[in-house]
């Protein structure tokens, strides 16, 4: 609609740019960006403003606010991984979707806050403070909670974003941007997607490029899309797509663009029930929407049936193993040689080295340094890492044999309840909330397969509620189709955010936010 509204001049680029950095600024609060590139921003509004004038617009997402999580490389633009490692680091280059947007026309508001280098799932570990739900000051919520008092309704009653592209989810879901980039490794971009109630989908392994993203687990890191609806969804796919030489597993083939149906069809389709996603913990609340939606599959003529994917409570330990062997080495980069953070100490190189790992990295990315590197010491690897693989393949073949089956499409929750209060998500440690949360997402990952979130209803506490539709490989476009319908059946409430315009941004000066360049 903003597309076509930039076509037809009732919205110029540079104005719609101005309006998002004005609710940048109001719903600062939110933590959402950790750099604004206001400065760049209107540069790029300003060409492509000359563009439109000349009738000559580069595609559908030219003058299009977007933002991209801090963990892909921006030329000119601070990437920080919202670590102490890479504060004040810039890289030379930019990343591979980064550049599809920007050679699209699409403008670059910022970089959005997430756990430090994209290691948890609530979007509270990182550097920079976490990231607050814009659902904690929708009237959707302020109506269903009652504090006992108006300090703890401030301070204690706000929701976390989920994580680790908490800041991207959020930077959708208050209106500030209309697309952003996450990256997904085991659930990153569904996981917040389904607790700021937008889009969240995670493309087949290789059919974006990971050039530029900066690694956590590269077997399984994906770049996400975090988007309003479907349609955008498919949109934004459709720009960054494809064979690129600069990584190895990227397709071969050109990716082309699709448009999806006005009117998508799911009778002709068959749905699976994966019975081992009903997990313990998983609230009463989502189990009776999840059985809702597969009603509303099968009154539109859909095959629903139950299927079995037997190795699945494996996959959280399997996960654990290889994420944490794959960051070990992945962080051994990180020395205080090359760039980012360099320690004062220098009695010797290994000092210099074990002082800068040691002031850089947060307790969260030590530890799962250390874990990998035990994983993958001679007298373990064969019955930790190897283990690990060969559970990887089973989890992997089990997919492949209900999609084998005729199964279309698989419908599944994407978390095991709606978003938890910031006090209350903090006292578990990292590892076991990001083992509970995972749960229902990572095993996608490890598969490979293509999955999204689309937000569907809203829980009694008046908070988002996700579902997660998972593909067959390379099959986005079945996907988003079906995506699509459901969005249309479930007509998901728009987020009523006027709380915000009177929100005291006095209680917030003490918290470290997003830094206007």
């Amino acid at each position: 609609q903003v597309s076509a509204a930039l076509k037809e001049g009732r919205v110029t680029p540079g104005e719609l740019c101005q309006r998002c950095l004005a609710l940048i600024k109001s719903t600062r609060f939110l933590n959402a960006y950790i750099t604004v590139a206001e400065e760049t921003a209107l540069k790029q509004a300003e060409e492509s403003e000359k563009r439109y004038k000349r009738g000559q617009p580069l595609g559908v997402l030219d003058g299009i606010p977007v933002a991209v999580k801090d963990n892909f490389n921006t030329a000119g633009i601070e990437t920080t991984c919202a670590s102490n490692m890479l504060k004040g680091y810039i890289s030379p280059y930019n990343a591979t979707v980064v550049q599809k947007l920007l050679d699209q026309g699409a403008v670059l508001l910022g970089k959005t806050n997430l756990d430090e280098f994209a290691m948890g799932s609530g979007s509270t570990d990182g550097v920079f403070g976490p990231v607050r739900n814009p659902w904690s000051y929708s009237r959707q919520y302020k109506e269903k909670s009652v504090p006992k008092s108006h300090s703890e309704d401030e301070e204690s009653n706000w929701v976390i974003t989920g994580g680790s592209s908490g800041g991207s989810a959020a930077a959708v879901s208050s209106f500030t941007c209309f697309a952003a980039l996450g990256s997904d490794t085991g659930g990153s971009t569904r996981n917040p997607a389904a607790h700021c109630g937008v889009v969240g989908l995670k493309p087949t392994y290789g059919l974006i490029s990971r050039h530029g993203l900066i690694p956590l687990v590269n077997s399984m890191d994906v770049p996400g899309i975090l988007t309003r609806c479907v349609d955008d969804a498919a949109i934004v796919l459709g720009s960054l797509a494809g064979h690129d030489p600069k990584d190895s597993t990227t397709i071969q083939d050109n990716f082309k663009p699709f448009e999806l149906p006005d009117l998508p069809d799911v009778s002709k389709l068959s749905i699976g029930i994966p019975k081992e996603y009903q997990a313990p913990g998983l609230s009463s609340e989502i189990l009776a929407l999840w059985s809702k939606a597969a009603d509303l599959f099968k009154n539109a003529g859909a095959k629903v049936i139950e299927v079995s994917l037997p190795h699945t409570r494996y996959s959280i330990v399997c996960y654990h193993v290889l994420c944490t062997a794959e960051v070990a080495s992945n962080m051994a980069r990180f020395d205080g040689l090359e760039y980012g953070h360099r320690s004062e100490v220098n009695k010797s190189t290994e000092s210099m080295y074990a002082a800068t790992r040691r002031e850089g990295f947060n307790d969260v990315v030590r530890g799962r340094i250390l874990s990998g590197n035990y994983f993958l010491l001679k007298q373990n690897y064969e019955n930790y890492f190897v283990k690990a693989q060969k559970v990887r393949r089973l989890i992997a073949n089990d997919f492949l044999k209900v999609f084998g089956s005729g199964v279309d499409i698989l419908l599944t929750p994407t978390t095991l309840s709606d978003a938890a209060p910031y006090m209350e998500f903090i006292k578990e440690d990292n590892r076991t909330r990001s083992a509970q949360d995972d749960i229902l997402t990572q095993a996608a990952n490890m598969a490979g397969l293509p999955a999204i979130n689309v937000p569907t209803a809203l829980s009694e506490r008046g908070l988002p509620i996700g579902l997660q539709l998972i593909g067959r490989s390379f099959q986005e476009k079945q996907l988003l189709t079906v995506a699509k319908w459901f969005e249309k059946q479930v007509k998901f409430p728009v987020i009523q955010l006027e709380e915000v315009k009177r929100h005291n941004h006095d209680v917030f000066q003490h918290q470290k936010s997003a830094s206007f360049s």
